[in-house]
This record gives structure tokens, C-alpha cells and sequence, in this order.
């Protein structure tokens, strides 16, 4: 039988934190998810400024890079001839997502919205590597 780390919140609020700190370092506000391994919601921050809408969209991005086991960037990249892909309840392969990683294995995710593609995915990157490291 394999055992498996699970994100635990203490966990999922550094990577908040590390998102929160790549973002004002930037000047940027954002909203930012943090999601288990079956892309259950573990941990939520909308800073100030940011439109609402980013929320459900960060939570999305959150929950599909943690059941797609990928960076959203890559599943975007993937739906260029796959315009059906985007018709999949709660899915959302946008940049921002960013799988958590412990010994090998998806543990969760990370989703950023509120900023262009790149930068969502700039600081879904600098917060991931929070845990991934």
C-alpha cells in the first residue's frame, strides 16, 4: 500500500501567502485558490481591487490543473484544435493553474485570475513553488 501527503491549510495558506507577496511585488491584485487533490476548495484570498468574477474563476482554474494533474497553461495550449474541451463542467484550461506537488504526487492545486494570462500564471508559478520546493 502506498501512503500519500495530503495539503493540509497550513499548507494552502503559505501558498496564499507566496501568491499575495509575487503579486504585490508586482503591483498587481489578484484572487487566489488553493485546492486539495480532488480539487476541493482548502483555502480562498480576493485582494483588494480585484473584480469579483476572478473568485469563481480562480477556483475553477484551481480544480482543473488538481483533476487534470497539469498546469492550465498546458491544457490551454492543448485545446488550440480542442474547442470541445471547453465545454467541460467547472473546467477551466486558462493560465493560472498550477499543480502542488509532494514526493512525486498531486497533492492540489493553485489558481490566479484578475491579471492578463502570463501574469496569472506568473504568480500561480512563485506560489506554487512555495510547496513544490
Amino acid at each position: 500500500m502506498k501512503t500519500v501527503k495530503q495539503l493540509e491549510l497550513s499548507d494552502a495558506q503559505a501558498v496564499i501567502e507566496a501568491a499575495k507577496a509575487e503579486a504585490t511585488n508586482n503591483r498587481w491584485s489578484v484572487s487566489v485558490a488553493v485546492v486539495d487533490a480532488g480539487g476541493h476548495l482548502l483555502a480562498f484570498e480576493r485582494m483588494d481591487g480585484v473584480a469579483p468574477s476572478t473568485s469563481r474563476i480562480a477556483r475553477e482554474k484551481a480544480r482543473t490543473s488538481a483533476t487534470f494533474r497539469a498546469p492550465t497553461a498546458a491544457l490551454e495550449d492543448k485545446i488550440a484544435d480542442r474547442a470541445a474541451m471547453l465545454v467541460l463542467p467547472g473546467a477551466a484550461p486558462l493560465k493560472g493553474g498550477v499543480p502542488l506537488v509532494a514526493d512525486g504526487n498531486v497533492v492540489g492545486a493553485v489558481g490566479v485570475s484578475g491579471l492578463a494570462p502570463q501574469q496569472d500564471h506568473q504568480v500561480a508559478e512563485a506560489a506554487a513553488a512555495r510547496l513544490n520546493n
